[in-house]
């Protein structure tokens, strides 16, 4: 199949497959009249990518998976490289959701302080004779 019908097959831009070209993920054979020509493998690395770059992968960390489905493999998480690259997104992800969990923490104390000295403005103003919002 020429690029465009690859594009179309696969969700995508033919710059977008001309640029997991230039990256290595991708190798377009040439036909004769000098236009690219892809097949199935192609269509099912594609796919590999966007799914993986669709949850937050790097287009770099797809090249593990694009590995492991041009050796042959019917999916591109079954390689060794593949695993230990699922594993270190989810000590990324897990420090994030840390870092998250400390700000969602420290915005809460500081919702909960807010909260009372707006209690206590109130209560302060009600005695004297100005009013507060």
């Amino acid at each position: 199949m020429r690029i465009g019908e690859l594009a179309e097959r696969t969700g995508t831009t033919t710059r977008a497959l001309r640029y997991y070209e230039s990256q290595g993920l991708l190798a377009a054979r040439r036909a004769a009249n000098g236009y690219r020509d892809y097949g199935d493998t192609d269509r099912r690395i594609v796919e590999e990518i966007r799914s993986l770059l669709a949850i937050g992968f790097s287009l770099e960390e797809t090249r593990p998976f694009v590995e492991c489905l041009r050796s042959g493999h019917e999916a591109g998480d079954v390689c060794p490289h593949s695993v230990q690259v699922y594993r270190a997104k989810l000590a990324e992800i897990d420090d994030c959701l840390t870092r998250l969990g400390a700000v969602r923490d420290q915005i809460q104390a500081q919702l909960a302080t807010a909260v009372q000295r707006r209690a206590s403005a109130q209560i302060d103003h009600t005695v004297g004779d100005s009013t507060c919002c």
